[in-house]
């Protein structure tokens, strides 16, 4: 498996000379076969700059930085694929902080592209190729000229055309989960945010936060449009927002509004759950689905990354569990990292916190994030580190009734999810 580099113009080769490795953690190491799968449709190759390609000497077997002004290269993975291991690397500017992205290691093998990756849910719906753009800029001028005066749908309409958003996309395409972000304040202090960063912080937020208050007219008349086939979902919480749930009132209000037009679709919010008592109020008002967003389910982990503004991992899982007692379908978004979330620890932890909360989902995000910058930033490993690949295992095995997957699913998918996922 050759080495993948990138020249100083961006133009991508293998190397004859270097066997390609990964990385996990800050462990430069191999790369095992049965971790490999073709590049999927979809994914991207990227020049990491400021970094040096680390791998094995085909002659020698010395593990060593390429020599030449080359670039390491990852792979940015389609939803649906779980990245096992980070591209092997060395920094030439150790100051330099990568963009926010999630880097997975690629190399070259019988005359292709491959990455360490597993496929974990079905990447069709989020594929980019099913969101034709003649389609979508007619559709988005469609609903702009309709709702005229309403500043959500001018606000998505520049998530879907200009960051490429799918489920901004699917908003105006009126399918599968769309958008109806509320809130521009967040009790949370994320590092690496994608929607706001600190001017100090050394990274780029790659898109813009929605900066008005939305009415309650507003959302009503972007979800009832939206709603209008069983399986459609409505998702309040977007990249572009801060914590909806700060938004409470607005959010029960349309959701009661929109329950007294039409019982079709689902109702869904992504939220870091920390409010509990706005939580409840959303859920009573007749939430169908809860997506909670998180990284650990350890203390110092979770707070070191989130930076929680009045409230405590213990306040997420009060949430979690009054949505769960009360019918919601509840799932986290798992934001993992290879090298950390495969630590003893960490998994022992999640299945602990998966059970207490009675989850029905672990969707697996891969973190955007400069490696150097997190390791830098959370508690060192305490216990062994298993591996991706293991971890998943793990995770079935402990977890027999929890779906792992990537993104939302209603509860008709998700349950024919389970029996796939009982049946492995």
């Amino acid at each position: 498996m050759n080495l993948v580099y990138a020249d100083q113009s961006g133009s991508v080769f293998d190397h004859p000379d270097f066997i390609g490795l990964g990385r996990s953690g800050e462990m430069v190491t191999d790369i095992l076969e049965e971790e490999l799968i073709p590049l999927p449709e979809g994914a991207t190759l990227v020049s990491l700059p400021d970094t040096r390609p680390v791998g094995v000497h085909a002659a020698t077997g010395e593990m060593r930085v390429v020599p030449g002004e080359v670039n390491a290269v990852g792979a940015l993975l389609p939803q649906g694929f779980t990245r096992l291991m980070l591209p092997g690397y060395a920094k030439a500017d150790k100051s330099a902080v990568l963009p926010l992205f999630g880097y997975t290691a690629v190399v070259w093998k019988d005359g292709g592209f491959y990455v360490a990756a597993e496929a974990t849910d079905d990447p069709e719906r989020w594929n980019p190729r099913n969101c034709d753009p003649d389609e979508l800029e007619l559709q988005v001028n469609r609903l702009l000229t309709r709702y005229e005066d309403n500043r959500l749908y001018k606000h998505l309409s520049n998530c879907a055309l200009e960051y490429e958003c799918l489920t901004a996309s699917n908003t105006f395409l009126n399918r599968w989960e769309g958008a109806v972000p509320v809130s521009f304040s967040c009790n949370a202090g994320c590092f690496g945010c994608i929607s706001e960063q600190p001017e100090d912080s050394g990274f780029l937020a790659p898109q813009t936060r929605m900066n008005f208050k939305p009415t309650v007219e507003e959302v009503v008349q972007v979800m009832l449009e939206h709603l209008k086939t069983p399986e459609s979902i409505i998702s309040f919480g977007q990249g572009c927002e801060g914590e909806p749930s700060t938004q409470a009132k607005t959010i029960i209000e349309a959701i009661r509004e929109v329950r007294r037009q039409t019982d079709i679709g689902y109702i869904n919010i992504n939220t870091n759950a920390g409010l509990t008592d706005h939580i409840r109020g959303i859920v009573d008002a007749g939430l169908d689905l809860m997506r909670v967003s998180t990284i650990s389910a350890l203390d110092d982990h979770y707070n070191a990354y989130y930076k929680p503004r009045g409230y405590t991992l213990k306040h997420v899982e009060k949430s979690l569990r009054y949505a769960a007692d009360k019918g919601v379908v509840t799932s986290i978004n798992y934001l993992i990292f290879p090298g950390v979330t495969d630590r003893e620890e960490e998994i022992e932890a999640m299945i602990e916190f998966a059970r207490r909360t009675d989850l029905k989902l672990i969707q697996l995000r891969n973190l955007n994030i400069d490696p150097e910058s997190y390791l830098q930033l959370i508690p060192p490993a305490r216990g062994e580190r298993y591996g991706m690949k293991q971890m998943l295992d793990i995770f079935r095995e402990e977890l027999p009734d929890v779906v792992l997957g990537s993104y939302t699913h209603v509860p008709g998918e998700l349950l024919d999810k389970r029996n796939k996922h009982l049946q492995r």
